[in-house]
């Protein structure tokens, strides 16, 4: 998949109507600050479409981003942000399980974890909740460029391993970790490659 062009189209908050569903769509999820906006640039080859800040937890909206007039790539609240409030938390909460449970035109849901650790208890939990609403995670594991070339096969493994992404051997071959860097790139094409077969 070439990416011709991409522009923020619609930002939807807690009390927003969603837009209607016009183009498939596929989400982008995280804990808050797993590196999601550098990501989304890295991505669709901007610099500054999608904002990044050194604070977590910013991104207190649902984005639609139009890429290519094909699809809607949509970056979630980032979740898990621990100076956040509980009301907050359970604001972002509900606003993410509104989005991917009611989408009928939403294809896949992209997790984003730190390559670098094991991932936490809430991603766990967004791991399991895609798959019970059947939808199948792709996940990726970001940061990559922190580690050592030699870390990353026992770092990936970690992942795999924490999700418990083996437990269903069927569900297993389905699941694909993409190690990634924003800063090098390295995983884009593979990953541009992965969403332009889910959105045929």
């Amino acid at each position: 998949m070439k990416i011709k062009t991409s522009e923020l189209s619609g930002v939807f908050g807690p009390t927003s109507k969603l837009p209607e569903e016009t183009m498939p769509e596929l989400a982008f999820a995280g804990r808050s600050n797993v590196g999601k906006s550098s990501l989304i640039n890295s991505l669709l080859n901007r610099k500054n479409l999608a904002r990044t800040s050194s604070s977590p937890g910013k991104t207190v909206t649902i984005n639609f981003y139009n890429v290519n007039e094909e699809f809607f790539l949509v970056d979630l609240p980032g979740y898990g942000y621990a100076k956040a409030s509980l009301a907050e938390r359970a604001k972002w909460g509900k606003m993410i399980e509104k989005y991917l449970s009611t989408r009928e035109v939403l294809r896949a849901v992209v997790l984003l974890v730190d390559i670098r650790h094991a991932p936490t208890k809430d991603d766990v939990m967004m791991y399991h909740w895609i798959l019970e609403n059947g939808l199948t995670p792709i996940v990726v594991a970001t940061k990559l460029d922190k580690i050592k070339r030699s870390q990353k096969d026992k770092q990936l493994k970690q992942v795999r391993e924490t999700l418990n992404a083996d437990v269903d051997k069927e569900v297993a071959k389905a699941i694909k970790i993409v190690p990634y860097s924003s800063e090098t790139k390295q995983g884009r094409d593979e990953l541009l490659h992965i969403l332009a077969e889910l959105i045929i």
